[in-house]
């Protein structure tokens, strides 16, 4: 018949087309005739062939039975042609299922060893599962039901030891998974598209117990499978995982074991089958889950980091699957199971991750409701259990596997662990309450968190400009400079986050009286542990709080306030901790070693023992007023401060970091109530703004940045002016004990760099405090003062701009603009004749009377009335006041042996010369005074003072040139040309090493300085001369290269000054081509450099002349005429 016609549907017409194929079949059992056969099958309809089920089944049959042995092709066509029709139709005859299913075990096992496979083909063995598979699917309800009868043991074993046998030993990856999905389907339990029937509970109850036999060897063969060669591809291992926990869950279903009768005496008829029989007592469910336990925790070793993400998830569902059924009769596998669980809630696959957080939410939402119902049961009491024990266990094993695990295992511990707490959920509390579970964890947590203090990078970092220039930033410019943490077990960033959550997992489920108590008493219990119980006790009153905990329904993103402490609470114990933390002993430590005499004359200023601060004393305990009595006497530094090793200083800037960072989280937890906890905290964390260590002075910024957002303060400037008035008062009466309290300076620099002129009103008198305080121990406190006064500088040129810099502006405007004019000889003819009979002394009478007719103009300002009156000099503004009494003591202070104290000196009178200088009837009396000291920097000191001096007395030079001019023309420039001369044939035979001599650093600052001196000034012609002359030989091409650009910088400069003398002077040592005389009747210009070849300096010159006179460069090197 053709095989494009429609289906058979008429069961006459179907037995008369099949009848003749199956009689041929039985008589002639061919491949042919098998596949003749199975053509014909495919073109009847499925009811038609339902009906001749039996009748197209004998012939296929009798094929198998066939006694002798079969061709694997033929037995291969059979088994093929039975699936087709056991898929296409439903058995409904035992008999039938029965005698299928031993007929298709005898043609895939081994004659001679029934439970082992045959060497047979892989097509047959593929041929012979899918029709076994296509039979247990085909089979009805109440047939495939009776396989699990007593009487089916032998023969249910036999199949099932031979899947197994098959699943493990098969070559092919598609055998080994239909072999496993034919055990799946044996049980009821297949997972496939198909229709399958769902067993009731007594049913399912029936199919347990005669699986109960099987257990052992299932579970053993199939763990094998899961645990072996990695190689046999994802697919088996996913299907074995699946067959194990789909069996091990129907056998021990705790739903089954409660509700099972007693066992009933099986019938006499059954003989030795009888003793295959299992009765699942208690007994037998404990032996057997102890076993269970074992294979499990091999399993789970060998999938938890499975390279393929559906091996994972397959455990994941293993996990759940035996946790929801079998958590009471597999007791000792809730705490494998458990780990499994938590280990993938950070799995890298999103599909991992989501359905086992899903599960994970599920266990504990179980968990904490039977855990809060009236009637508690056992199931939930011992699920706390063994999560408690499972914690406890943990964090026993945690230091040990931080030490010797990589990363990845670390961070699966570390999760492991905060998923148990999270589990827990409010019960962590009642586990806490164990002293063995508290003193466990928190050891743990000490080991772990341990830092890595060895780095000298940490106290070598010095912030002298950092509150300066960070004024005007932002909280976010902050946070990108943080120095993050540096531990001695672990050194990725994640597993550090992780380790902050589970603090803060402590704090929202926690007793937060219990936790801060304990880990204070950490705290001082050691020093070894003291940054540890830190960071744990800042992210516990965090935690508290709901900040950055993720709780159901709510990512770590966001405050979750369902867990949350009460305020009083969280207040209570977030001032116990900030107390301690500000204490005068774990406040006040040394932070920098000391090298020199005054370093440690300084130190011992700053020592602990020395200092109290006044703002604390009312707060910490009354008890501390005994450390009033203070010695103020400088003795010899104490061994411990001399002895100081980089690791301790290290450790101490990170105790203060960490502490910095704990006020900064009270902050955050409290919000607006932390405000009345400012005048107690605000001062200290200035103090440490103020530290030279930088990572101190940054932790300290960023606490005052998350201070500020967190009570409300839209900037520190609004921060630190809302609450200038206690913290001033704290430092006028520090400043009187200095001794006591060295730190005092920094909080006011710290106030001055981030605040406005309104601050200025009530700093006055603190700064008369500060000049009074620097004029009684300036041998000691200078360089700290100094800091203070630069900043105050600072921001009074800041908060009230001078007209310095418009001066410069206009200046420089007035010089382009003159330059810019036409030039008119007549007029300069006139000027010119004029002044030279003045200079010979003709017409100087009539000049003289003609001058003494002239009456000056009244000043616009001047008041007629007061022409009489006394002179009364006006009162100087309060910032004018304040800077010249600043000036008085940087002239002083010009002189200090100290270097650094000199250029601390130089900067902060830099800016008073510029704040004074719209007062020059105050500044001129001051820069007469300062002019000497400011002198023998310039002239006789270091090449960083030179520098600084130099930028100094431009800064003079822009306000009152005329004043300086001759002194610097008599006193500075030929001292300064003498050394340039003297030093520029040494720089020029010299190597490159020279560039790290003092000598070098010093040409080089001269000249950077001294062209835009003398144009500053507007120095005379034999001045201007001295200078080319002293730098003329640093044009030279065998000068070191930045030698030769400050040269050039310097020329550049003179050529502003004097355009005509220069270009003559340039000239004169290279011209490059000769100039052609704009008139016939003028005499030719002979210039020597015409005739010169070319030499060192012959680049240099050409440069500049085409830089600064490129018009005339042009004309130049046009051809004469």
């Amino acid at each position: 018949m053709p095989s494009t016609m429609a289906q058979i549907s008429d069961p006459k017409i179907a037995f008369a087309y099949l009848r003749p194929a199956c009689v041929l079949l039985t008589r002639e059992p061919t491949v042919n005739n098998v596949k003749t056969l199975s053509t014909q099958l495919k073109e009847v309809n499925d009811a038609t062939l339902q009906q001749l089920q039996d009748y197209v089944l004998f012939p296929l049959r009798f094929v198998l039975k066939v006694p002798g042995p079969k061709k694997d092709k033929l037995v291969q066509a059979v088994a093929e042609a039975i699936s087709h029709v056991l898929e296409n139709t439903c058995v409904q005859s035992w008999q039938t299922l029965h005698d299928l299913l031993s007929e298709l075990c005898l043609c895939l096992c081994s004659p001679t060893d029934p439970g082992k496979p045959a060497d047979t083909s892989e097509e047959l063995q593929s041929a012979g599962l899918r029709c076994m598979d296509a039979l247990l699917h085909a089979a009805y309800g109440d047939v495939v039901f009776k396989l699990f009868e007593p009487i089916m043991l032998p023969g249910l074993g036999a199949a099932i030891s031979l899947l197994l046998a098959l699943g493990e030993k098969a070559k092919s990856r598609g055998i080994q998974v239909a072999a496993l999905k034919c055990l799946q389907a044996l049980t009821l339990q297949c997972d496939c598209d198909q229709e399958h029937i769902v067993p009731s509970s007594q049913e399912r109850c029936t199919i347990g117990s005669i699986m109960a036999s099987f257990l052992p060897g299932i579970t053993v063969a199939v763990a094998r499978i899961i645990t072996g060669d990695l190689r046999q591809g994802h697919a088996v291992t996913v299907r074995a995982i699946k067959v194990w926990s789909r069996t091990v869950g129907l056998v021990m279903e705790d739903a089954q074991l409660q509700a099972s009768e007693p066992q009933k005496t099986l019938s006499s008829d059954l003989g030795r089958i009888g003793q295959l029989v299992v009765h699942r007592t208690q007994d037998w469910v404990k032996s057997t889950a102890g076993k269970l336990c074992v294979l499990l925790k091999k399993i789970i070793s060998c999938t938890s980091a499975h390279q393929h993400w559906r091996v994972r998830l397959e455990m994941v569902e293993l996990d759940i699957h035996l946790l929801d059924r079998c958590s009471q009769s597999l007791k000792e596998c809730v705490g494998p199971l458990l780990e499994a669980l938590v280990g993938a809630v950070n799995d890298e696959e999103p599909r991992v991750r989501e359905r086992c957080e899903v599960a994970l939410r599920e266990v504990s939402q179980r968990n904490q409701g039977c855990s809060s119902s009236s009637d508690k049961s056992s199931s939930a009491q011992t699920f706390t259990d063994v999560l408690s024990e499972n914690l406890h266990s943990l964090a026993t094993s945690l230091p040990r596997l931080m030490r010797t695990s990589d990363d990845q295992k670390k961070l699966f511990v570390l999760n492991v662990f905060l998923g148990y707490l999270k589990l827990l959920g409010p019960l962590v509390s009642v586990v806490l309450n164990s002293a063995a579970h508290l003193e466990r964890i928190s050891k743990a947590l000490m080991q772990v968190l341990e830092l890595d203090v060895m780095d000298v990078r940490i106290v070598e970092e010095r912030s002298y400009a950092a509150t300066v220039e960070t004024s005007s930033g932002s909280h976010d410019s902050y946070m990108g400079h943080i120095q993050r943490k540096h531990f001695l077990f672990f050194t990725d960033e994640k597993i550090f986050s992780v380790l902050m959550e589970i603090c803060r997992t402590l704090g929202c489920y926690g007793n937060i009286y219990l936790l801060t108590d304990h880990f204070l008493d950490l705290y001082q219990q050691s020093s070894a542990y003291r940054k540890q119980a830190a960071m744990v006790l800042n992210e516990i009153v965090r935690g508290a709080a709901g900040i950055a905990v993720a709780t159901e329904g709510q990512g770590v993103e966001g405050q979750v306030l369902g867990q949350s402490a009460k305020q009083e609470d969280l207040t209570a114990a977030a001032v116990s901790v900030m107390e301690e933390y500000i204490s005068l002993k774990n406040w006040h430590l040394i932070t920098v070693s000391e090298e020199t005499e005054r370093d440690r004359q300084d130190q011992q200023l700053l020592s602990p023992s020395r200092l109290l601060s006044i703002s604390n004393s009312d707060v910490i305990n009354a008890n501390t007023n005994c450390l009033q009595v203070i010695s103020s006497s400088f003795g010899s530094p104490s061994p411990s401060a001399s002895t100081s090793t980089i690791h301790q200083l290290n450790s101490n800037i990170w105790q203060l970091c960490i502490q910095l960072e704990g006020i900064a989280c009270f902050a955050q937890a409290l919000g607006r109530d932390f405000r009345p906890l400012l005048m107690t905290s605000l001062y200290p964390v200035l103090e440490k703004a103020g530290e030279e260590t930088l990572l101190v002075s940054q932790a300290a910024l960023g606490s005052m940045w998350d201070i500020s957002q967190a009570c409300g303060y839209f900037s520190l400037k609004e921060l630190i002016n809302e609450n200038s008035d206690y913290l001033l008062n704290d430092i006028s009466l520090n400043l009187q004990r200095l001794s006591q309290h060295p730190q005092a300076p920094r909080v006011l620099t710290v106030m001055l760099t981030h605040s406005d002129s309104s601050l200025l009103p009530l700093v006055g008198d603190i700064v008369q405090d500060v000049l009074t305080a620097l004029d009684l121990s300036y041998d000691h406190t200078a360089a700290l003062f100094c800091s203070v006064l630069h900043a105050l500088m600072k921001a009074l040129a800041r908060w009230f701009p001078s007209s310095c810099g418009k001066t410069k502006e206009s200046a420089r405007a007035k010089k382009t603009s003159s330059h810019e004019e036409v030039f008119d000889i007549h007029q300069f003819m006139l000027d010119y004749n004029k002044q030279k009979e003045l200079a010979e002394g003709i017409g100087i009478e009539e000049d003289v009377s003609s001058e003494d007719l002239e009456v000056p103009p009244p000043m616009e300002c001047e008041d007629v009335e007061d022409i009489g009156g006394p002179d009364v000099k006006a009162e100087l503004p309060l910032h004018l006041s304040i800077t010249k009494d600043v000036m008085e003591r940087c002239i002083h202070l010009l002189s200090d042996p100290s270097l650094r104290v000199r250029l601390k000196v130089l900067d902060v009178l830099e800016l008073c010369v510029c704040v004074l200088s719209e007062k020059e009837n105050e500044l001129l009396p001051m820069a007469h005074r300062c002019w000497p000291p400011l002198l023998q920097r310039l002239i006789a000191d270091d090449p960083l003072a030179v520098l600084r001096a130099f930028r100094v007395m431009c800064t003079l030079g822009e306000t009152c040139g005329d004043f300086l001019r001759r002194r610097v023309s008599k006193e500075v420039l030929p001292k300064l040309c003498s050394s340039l001369e003297r030093q520029a044939p040494i720089s020029a035979k010299a190597g490159p090493v020279y560039t790290h001599t003092l000598a070098y650093k010093l040409q080089l600052a001269v000249l950077q300085g001294l062209g835009s001196l003398c144009q500053r000034l507007d120095l005379g012609e034999a001045d201007l001369d001295a200078v080319c002359e002293a730098c003329l030989p640093y044009l030279s091409c065998r000068q070191h290269i930045r030698l030769q650009e400050a040269s050039l910088s310097v020329f550049r400069h003179l050529i502003q000054v004097d355009p005509d003398a220069f270009w003559f002077t340039l000239n004169e040592l290279h011209c490059p081509s000769p100039y052609s005389l704009p008139h016939p009747d003028l005499q030719p210009v002979q210039l020597s450099g015409l005739s010169r070849p070319r030499d060192e300096y012959s680049d240099n010159v050409l440069k500049l002349l085409r830089e600064e006179f490129g018009s005339v460069a042009e004309a130049v090197d046009q051809p004469g005429s």
